[in-house]
């Protein structure tokens, strides 16, 4: 199968990213998802776990990456494209250039991180040896919504426990 996915194909690998990020926010972590899609198939998932792992690496896309690789015995993803409910961060878009992931879907921009597009332009810098094509905004209004659910969730739990500290 060729790296030219179709918009149902596009749309239905990031609902599978949106499981992943589900499962994240049920144990309280930050929803993030991530699938590796090879031929046309999922072959590796993840989702946000850093807070229970206490381990800054554990990124969504990072998890799903390795997997991918284990899977495939090799460090090498030349046929991998990466869906991701949020914009990757520098380490992640590093770890899919020297994976030589060819594509990355992602969700929501992160303005404050961002290094696709929002702040850095990583994979698509021509200094490095292997460029990933990006494609943004895949089921951005929902994948947005679901961050920002997530926060206003965590401050209002945080206000309310400073309330009860404070009576």
């Amino acid at each position: 199968m060729s790296n030219q996915l179709t918009d149902a194909q596009i749309d239905w690998f990031m609902q599978q990213a949106i499981i992943e990020a589900r499962k994240a926010e049920a144990l309280g972590e930050v929803p993030i998802g991530a699938v590796v899609v090879i031929d046309g198939k999922i072959v590796a998932r993840g989702f946000n776990l850093r807070e229970r792992l206490q381990d800054p690496s554990q990124h969504a896309e990072y998890q799903a990456i390795v997997e991918a690789s284990r899977l495939q015995r090799s460090w090498r993803l030349p046929d991998a494209q990466v869906f991701v409910t949020l914009e990757p961060c520098i380490m992640c878009a590093g770890l899919m250039q020297q994976a030589r992931v060819t594509d990355v879907y992602y969700g929501a921009e992160d303005p404050k991180a961002g290094g696709v597009h929002s702040m850095y332009h990583l994979l698509e810098d021509e200094r490095l040896n292997h460029q990933v094509t990006v494609h943004s905004g895949i089921r951005e209004a929902e994948t947005s919504q679901m961050l920002t659910n997530f926060f206003k969730t965590i401050r209002k739990r945080q206000k309310a426990r400073k309330q009860v500290v404070s009576d």
